[in-house]
């Protein structure tokens, strides 16, 4: 089987219908979880501004718009080609009320082929450095049909106006890795995460396997190439805590790979990989908070998605002894979380759910 991890936001948009069959009982099997906030479009990552407004990054609606390989590189079938448009957005929600706004929208965003299930990338994820919001942008790039575009650091400025503050697409192509996978290769990259520590951005791309520093002013560093010493195991999302940074991975879509996923922990100075706990599947999010590690698997139990395994996202957390346990479950393809005292915050329904069927969801860990 084709090594397909990076293919997960796609193949459950063929199964939409399905899933929403199963939404009802997600939220059933969700202890202490209330939804506050709902109509967004395949939310992904989520940070929480100076004002105490969380900011979600959105993926969009995808587009129509195209480009050709006399423009570019493509993305190869049965992945590409890509089609785009500007669809994607950043929503504020207040999580008292559940209020959303916009907070910035004609953002690119950008679709795979229908063989694959048509995955939208757009803005990935979102981050404060200094009191400014800054946005993760992966639905860039000619490759992905957005010609004159790539995929970047955006900043927000105070005055209302944008800075692009880093062009990621450039660096990916002018610094391969030491192992990309050929088959299933993106010239642009599918960015996924992003976390500030120390004022510097921390980026990862889980298509060529990598975790890239942006300082304030734009320059770009690789810190660690995970596929030269681990491979296309698609590194997905980031969290830091002292001199640490801990990267969860997806995995591959290959039978036998269920519980094989896991999170790296990596020095933030040096680039090394110092560790691994695995026993997950399909890691999505990754936090620390009240001295542990916690995961987000997008769903388990399957080493691929399908609406057998819908409603089967769940967070659990390390613990001293090495072992992971679970502390919420029932979530439905869920992709990004953050903490903000013993509440957590989700993103739900993150993937494979029709325009506006995005959520978000708040769980009280106060008694875990």
């Amino acid at each position: 089987m084709r090594r397909m991890g990076v293919r997960l936001l796609g193949l459950l948009t063929i199964l939409a219908v399905p899933l929403l069959m199963n939404a009802g009982a997600a939220r059933a099997a969700i202890a202490s979880t209330t939804v506050v906030a709902s109509g967004l479009n395949n939310p992904r990552g989520l940070s929480f501004g100076p004002g105490g407004l969380l900011f979600v990054a959105e993926g969009g609606l995808g587009g129509t718009m195209t480009t050709t390989p006399g423009q570019c590189t493509q993305v190869v079938p049965p992945v590409g080609p890509y089609s785009g448009g500007f669809t994607a957005r950043i929503s504020s929600v207040d999580v008292r009320t559940g209020t959303r706004k916009t907070v910035a929208a004609r953002l690119p965003s950008s679709t795979t082929a229908p063989g694959v299930g048509s995955d939208i990338s757009g803005v990935a994820d979102v981050a404060f450095v200094g009191g400014r919001l800054n946005a993760l942008i992966a639905g860039a790039g000619c490759s992905h049909g957005l010609a004159g575009t790539v995929n970047s650091i955006l900043r927000f400025e105070r005055d209302g106006s944008t800075t692009q503050v880093a062009d990621l697409s450039s660096f990916l192509m002018a610094h391969p890795v030491a192992h990309p996978n050929p088959p299933d290769f993106e010239p642009d990259g599918t960015w996924f995460s992003m976390v500030e520590a120390a004022g510097a951005l921390y980026a990862v791309e889980p298509n060529h396997g990598e975790v890239d520093v942006v300082s304030r002013n734009g320059s770009i560093r690789r810190l660690v190439d995970v596929s030269a010493t681990q491979g296309h195991v698609v590194p997905t999302s980031i969290a830091a805590h002292g001199n640490s940074f801990f990267v969860g991975n997806l995995g591959l879509f290959a039978p036998g790979s269920e519980g094989k996923a896991g999170v790296f922990r990596i020095d933030r100075h040096g680039g090394t990989i110092d560790s691994f706990t695995p026993g997950l599947t399909a890691v999505t999010g990754v936090a620390f908070h009240g001295g542990h590690v916690f995961a987000l698997e997008a769903f388990t139990g399957s080493f691929a998605p399908s609406p057998s395994v819908a409603a089967t996202g769940t967070v659990v957390r390390l613990g001293e002894d090495g072992t992971w346990t679970p502390v919420v479950t029932g979530l439905n393809f869920p992709t990004a979380m953050v903490f903000r005292g013993n509440d957590l915050f989700v993103s739900n329904r993150g993937f494979g759910f029709p325009p506006g069927a995005g959520q978000i969801v708040r769980v009280d860990l106060s008694g875990s």
